[in-house]
């Protein structure tokens, strides 16, 4: 072969290689900001002769971010570039920028419907103007805008009709953040997806790429506020030297409409401030936090303010000094409120003596402070009473603190559903919570209103989500669980969004938009966290996880001092029967909802299902309602479970030809670990329950094929996620 040919051969093998690598790899980097081309090309067309440039008005970062947003997924959709902005051309064109800086000639079309929206929402209409057809997407703000172009793509992302679009959007809750339980050297509590993003040591002055696509991605769904770090908080993150660093990922966040917020230890006046006391009574105590708050404001002026875990777990707070939440959460916002700043005070709480029901702490503690806290206080409160389960009830002092505003705290990470190897989509879970009704003002009095002020007419909302990202290529260590971040995002801004619309969306951006794909992927992600439910918890049990890591089972736990870091404090079974009783007749734990909602629960007729073990002690011969006893209720339900994960193997080992080898391949790994894994589930779980209940597995029940011996022997010291 010639010097020449051979060049040739080298280059168009390199061609053909990079091609095939295009086609068929995907490490799941672009989240669901994929952008593929359209195939269906009338549609594409449609979409290309309706828009033909891009017309940006303003000239901030955010709207110079906005267009390039359009040019790279207008690009990718339609295949041809957008680098023209003229917006004296006759063609149809995109017009965008905020209220001020859009021309008179098309101002009139919008002014109603500014009344309409709020600072951060937007508009989005078609019209008509000398003839030319025009797109305009305008807000009150430049973030707004953003907000308005992210939402334009995905109709196209989605595929969906653009002719006649009218859209005015606003989000519905004001501070819609992620919560980084991530620490200082790199390790994520509760993280099963790599390290943690954040490189401090390489900050401020290396500013990695990872950090700006993080910010478009929040920004696309409407994230727009961090907490950096771990709740279990360490006081070196408000020294000047790691401000300085905070600073840094400030300044990529704020374009994205983000703000950052960070955790404050409690003790940190004595650790980092040289006082003796971290009482928040004290003079001293009260200055060194202001003079804080202040030198933070002054390297970052849009500072959001603190989170803080305060005398929970054995994080130091308020109580060390014969204080309260009421005075150490005023004491915080007092600092930060000059500065516009807020603080998330967390209700999780349980105390250093056990009690008699951990479910109850939380709403024992606070609830008599209602109406005592700052205005800057938002009372950070988990979706159940007890601990991220895969089924908990709504947590009772959603609607029971009228005079205080709460917002809601979900794990976005799954700690007790299986780390990342689950795919469990938990948009049906959030949904479920946002949908309780707690009948505190009658019914329809549902979680979603309470959090999002209406209820009792709260300025002040939120909602927080603990982050399920790290430095895996794919960010979620699961592609999967990429989704379980997407609907955080959605239904944050609206919180009465239906999962299988979420669901329909990510799907689409994500993978295909072929309904051959999206049908069967929809049905099994709609049924994945209820398949999780039966496998490891059903019937309204919960915490029977292996102890520390929490991964796997461990109903037999009963090794700690503490009673309630015991699997067998939960689940109280005994040969009688299984379950907490939080009756009226037991801990009273019903009698922390208003009266409509306990009667319900009290009452084992009229108690759901899903619930029973949650608040009932239930013997083993019970009759369910449909017709089972409860022992063999359950076994079925652990059956069922695991029947689900199979056919959830099956439908996506049917897809391979709709998805690219890498993402298909991942996916279909981590499903088989699922099924292996909720049949270890089952089969440890049921043989340890009948050991009490003495009775036989019934008809179509698998056989377990190992003891309980075994099971209880199995060990992982380096679980992921560690606490």
């Amino acid at each position: 072969m010639k010097k020449l040919d051979f060049i040739k051969y080298c280059f168009v093998s390199l061609f053909l290689l990079l091609s095939g690598l295009n086609a068929y790899a995907n490490d799941g980097y672009k989240l669901w900001l994929q952008y593929r081309l359209i195939e269906d090309e009338g549609l594409r067309e449609s979409y290309r002769s309706n828009i033909q440039e891009l017309v940006p008005l303003g000239d901030s970062k955010t709207i110079e971010i906005a267009f390039h947003e359009l040019q790279v997924g207008l690009k990718g959709m339609l295949g041809q570039e957008y680098l023209s902005v003229n917006s004296g051309s006759i063609k149809n064109s995109l017009v965008f920028g905020r209220k001020e800086n859009l021309p008179q000639t098309i101002i009139g079309f919008f002014d109603k419907a500014y009344h309409q929206i709020n600072e951060e929402g937007f508009i989005i209409r078609s019209i008509t103007v000398n003839g030319k057809k025009q797109f305009v997407i305008t807000g009150k703000t430049d973030v707004g805008v953003l907000y308005g172009v992210h939402h334009f793509l995905r109709l196209l992302q989605t595929n969906q009709a653009i002719g006649k679009l009218n859209i005015v959007d606003s989000p519905k809750l004001k501070v819609r953040v992620l919560n980084h339980w991530d620490n200082l050297d790199r390790t994520v509590e509760r993280g099963y997806s790599g390290g943690s993003i954040w490189d401090w040591h390489r900050l401020p002055d290396f500013i990695d790429q990872r950090y700006i696509d993080y910010a478009r991605a929040n920004a696309s769904i409407g994230i727009n506020g961090i907490v950096l770090t771990n709740v279990n908080a360490n006081a070196l993150i408000l020294t000047p030297q790691y401000i300085e660093k905070v600073k840094a990922l400030a300044d990529v966040f704020r374009p994205y409409g983000i703000k950052v917020y960070l955790t404050a230890r409690f003790s940190a006046p004595m650790e980092i401030g040289g006082l003796k006391t971290a009482d928040p009574l004290d003079a001293g105590v009260i200055s060194w936090w202001k003079g804080k708050a202040a030198q933070i404001h002054a390297e970052i002026p849009d500072f959001g303010g603190f989170l803080v875990k305060a005398n929970s777990e054995g994080q130091p707070g308020p109580q060390n000094y014969g204080r309260n939440h009421v005075d150490g959460a005023n004491m915080l916002a007092d600092a930060v409120a000059p500065f516009g700043g807020i603080v998330m005070w967390r209700a999780f709480v349980y105390a250093e003596n056990s009690s008699d029901d951990r479910a109850k702490e939380a709403y024992s503690e606070f609830v008599p402070y209602d109406g005592q806290f700052k205005d800057n206080v938002l009372v950070q409160v988990k979706n159940g009473p007890i601990d991220f389960q895969p089924r908990e009830p709504f947590h009772p002092m959603f609607g029971a603190m009228p005079k205080t505003p709460l917002m809601i705290e979900f794990q976005i990470t799954q700690e007790y559903l299986g780390c990342s190897t689950h795919s469990v989509f938990l948009s049906t879970l959030f949904e479920e919570v946002l949908e309780s009704d707690t009948y505190r003002k009658g019914k329809g009095s549902t979680v979603a209103k309470v959090i999002d002020g209406s209820l009792s007419n709260k300025k002040l909302t939120g909602m927080a989500g603990v982050s399920n990202i790290g430095t895996d290529r794919n960010w979620t260590g699961n592609v999967f669980l990429q989704a379980n971040w997407y609907s955080f995002g959605r239904l944050a801004w609206n919180p009465y969004m239906k999962s299988a619309d979420i669901a329909d969306e990510w799907i689409r951006a994500t993978f295909s938009n072929d309904k051959a794909f999206v049908q069967p992927v929809k049905a099994f992600m709609l049924q994945s966290r209820e398949a999780t439910v039966n496998y490891m918890t059903p019937l309204g049990l919960h915490h029977i996880m292996a102890p520390g890591h929490h991964y796997g089972p461990g109903p037999w736990v009963d090794i700690f001092e503490r009673a309630e870091w015991n699997s067998v404090y939960f689940h109280k079974a005994d040969t009688l029967g299984v379950g907490f009783d939080r009756s009226t007749t037991g801990s009273n734990a019903v009698g922390q909802y208003a009266p409509e909602v306990a009667r319900m629960f009290n009452d084992i007729n009229t108690c759901p299902e899903e619930y029973l073990l949650w608040f009932h002690h239930v013997p083993w011969d019970y009759k369910l309602k449909n017709g089972e006893s409860l022992w063999n209720g359950m076994a079925l339900k652990y059956q069922e479970g695991v029947d689900t994960v199979e056919a959830m193997v099956k439908t996506w080992n049917g897809l391979e030809g709709y998805v690219d080898s890498q993402r298909f391949n991942e996916m279909k790994m981590l499903l088989d670990i699922q099924y292996k894994e909720a049949k270890w589930w089952r089969d440890s779980c049921l043989l340890y329950f009948q050991r009490f209940s003495k009775m036989e597995l019934p008809e179509g029940v698998e056989k377990p094929t190992r003891t309980l011996e075994y099971f209880q022997s199995l060990e992982f010291p380096f679980a992921p996620g560690h606490h």
